[in-house]
């Protein structure tokens, strides 16, 4: 039964898309100079402005991106968190079948 779980994770793994780890913020900021909107009494902030960051061997690397990137990135993003989660599954119907063969072993 967990041969089939199994073999239907590998399948969905499979016809994922691209995968990107990180996160992707939105962005609205405030320039500083006092007679800009954005410091105004009703402030009017700069942006949006979106950005990807993702760490690369405990640095934090960071990227600007247009909308249409950031639309894009979106779907990579969530594709790299369903990816995450089948593999998270996938480990513990593993550890469940390899422990029954192992134990099967002992007899």
């Amino acid at each position: 039964m967990s041969k089939d779980r199994y073999k239907a994770l590998q399948n969905k793994v499979l016809n994922l898309g691209w995968v990107r780890p990180g996160s992707l913020v939105r962005r609205l900021v405030r320039c500083g100079k006092p007679t800009c909107r954005c410091m105004a009494d009703s402030p009017e902030p700069h942006g949006p402005y979106w950005q990807w960051t993702h760490k690369v061997q405990g640095k934090t690397v960071t990227r600007r991106l247009t909308s249409a990137q950031a639309k894009l990135c979106e779907k990579w993003l969530a594709d790299h968190r369903r990816l995450k989660a089948m593999v998270r599954r996938m480990e513990a119907l593993s550890l469940k079948e390899t422990d029954r063969l192992l134990d099967a072993l002992r007899e």
